[in-house]
């Protein structure tokens, strides 16, 4: 399948505010903190069209040459990103040892913003800058670390965008390199990196993600779906970025099906008075969609954060529907999966997916 490349300024850009992943708009491999400025400021219930990069095609493991990279798939100059150009082609001061992979977009100020409130950030839109993604194991990463790759070198694989025989997009993968066998999954575009700044003059890195929100990579947060954020700093300072295409609960082989998006989110704040009362005191990120509430847990051991999701969602009962603990606990063990976010970010995360509709006959506090 074939698209015309979504390049920085050209093709649909859908609201007013679009902000490029160029020059002073991105940092790589860290995250905003208090004292950077921001590139950006809109009104609470603004949206902003922003470009997403993704970091694969760009890393020194893979040449840091997305023409020579992806010319090596088949990627004709005109599918690869003048962005993603850019960027690798230039002095950027990422420290290859202590930073991460990602390439973030912002931040952005949210006037009014203050600490004690809940900044949502709701994905109105998803669309693929590119036909193609990269999927890669490194070494000593992902779920296996003592076991894949094989070899001491990288293993990134190159997957294609193809459409199913009802017009939808799917990503394909061969069984065997080279071989005339396929699989075909499909695609579900959403961010892995939403986040606010944290307070302090010290750049988190790229990639644990926590109470900021940051690399938390919880594939239910596609277009419709909002992510609740504590704001740490004056005009909370957001970001995006980590753009992927698709991408299985745990994430284990280290990356997903990771290609660049442009993405169109809408910020708005909530008070610290209502955001205590529909949600309780949060201590990290809580996402929603249409049919869950998504408390978050995080930890740098798994069975400790799925303890944090736990309590999290205890606490939102309580907060929200006024349900009394030892309740709460038995209606989580009955109706609610826990499911692993990702197990390869050094803090691994779990959330929990809380059916709204069980509770239609209780009204919230």
């Amino acid at each position: 399948m074939h698209f015309d490349p979504l390049q920085p300024g050209a093709g649909a850009i859908r609201s007013q505010h679009y902000l490029p992943a160029t020059g002073r708009n991105v940092l790589w491999g860290r995250l905003p903190c208090a004292s950077d400025e921001a590139v950006l400021e809109v009104e609470s219930g603004d949206e902003v069209t922003i470009d997403t990069l993704s970091h694969e095609g760009i890393l020194e493991d893979q040449g840091r040459d997305p023409l020579r990279y992806f010319a090596g798939h088949g990627v004709d100059r005109h599918h690869v990103l003048d962005d993603a150009i850019a960027i690798a082609a230039s002095d950027y001061p990422r420290d290859r040892a202590a930073d991460g992979p990602h390439v973030v977009t912002g931040p952005i100020r949210v006037r009014g913003a203050k600490p004690g409130d809940l900044l949502k950030m709701t994905l109105v839109e998803a669309l693929p800058r590119v036909p193609y993604g990269v999927i890669s194991n490194r070494h000593s990463k992902g779920a296996l670390p003592g076991e894949y790759p094989a070899s001491l070198g990288t293993v990134s694989v190159f997957s294609s965008v193809d459409e199913d025989p009802d017009g939808r997009r799917v990503g394909v993968l061969p069984v065997t390199p080279g071989g005339p066998n396929v699989v075909r999954f499909p695609l579900a575009p959403f961010l892995g990196i939403m986040g606010v700044a944290v307070s302090g003059d010290t750049r988190p890195h790229s990639v644990p993600p926590g109470a900021h929100g940051g690399n938390i990579d919880i594939n239910l947060l596609t277009a419709g779906n909002s992510l609740y954020l504590p704001v740490q700093v004056a005009g909370a300072l957001a970001y995006v970025g980590d753009p992927h295409f698709a991408q299985g609960d745990g994430e284990v082989a280290l990356t997903a099906m990771e290609a660049s998006l442009r993405v169109t989110v809408r910020f708005e704040l909530l008070s610290q008075a209502d955001a205590l009362r529909q949600f309780g005191a949060l201590v990290g990120p809580l996402a929603e969609t249409r049919e869950f509430l998504v408390p978050t847990g995080m930890s740098l051991d798994l069975d400790e954060a799925v303890q944090h999701c736990v309590r999290a969602a205890i606490s939102l009962l309580g907060a929200r529907y006024g349900m009394e603990p030892h309740l709460a606990y038995a209606y989580l063990s009955a109706a609610t999966d826990f499911n692993i976010s990702q197990v390869v970010d050094i803090v691994k995360g779990v959330h929990a997916r809380i059916r709204v509709a069980d509770f239609a006959g209780v009204p919230p506090r």
